[in-house]
């Protein structure tokens, strides 16, 4: 008889961490943080970052070059900026809406643009 409750008090604390794992207890999940973003970047100084560096930037996405790479300005100059289309959330932009863009550098051999992981319309 103390066998058996042995081999049951084992097996019920080598299961506990499973059970404690369950998606119900992860179901809250979907947040973030809400507070100020990193320094807004201008065109200039990203094109002399460092590949992989997330960078924000604030200006006009003024032309459509190709199916997700778009004509990107500010004040300093223009950059071509890659937006997949789930990154867009609804946002509907055009060349006159001043937006709020937050992504990586992507530089290639001769080139360099943004990977864009959020858009936002800024407003005024």
């Amino acid at each position: 008889m103390k066998k058996i409750a042995a081999v049951t008090a084992i097996v019920m604390l080598c299961s506990a961490p499973v059970f404690a794992a369950t998606p119900a207890a992860n179901a809250s999940q979907g947040g973030g943080f809400t507070g100020p973003s990193s320094a807004v970047t201008t065109v200039e100084s990203a094109k002399s970052m460092r590949d992989d560096a997330w960078v924000t930037l604030r200006g006009n996405i003024v032309e459509r070059v190709s199916d997700d790479v778009y004509t990107f300005k500010d004040a300093s100059g223009t950059i071509n900026v890659d937006i997949d289309h789930k990154r867009w959330n609804g946002v509907n932009v055009g060349p006159n809406d001043l937006v709020e863009i937050q992504g990586e550098v992507d530089k290639d051999w001769n080139s360099v643009e943004i990977d864009v992981k959020q858009v936002s319309k800024v407003t005024q």
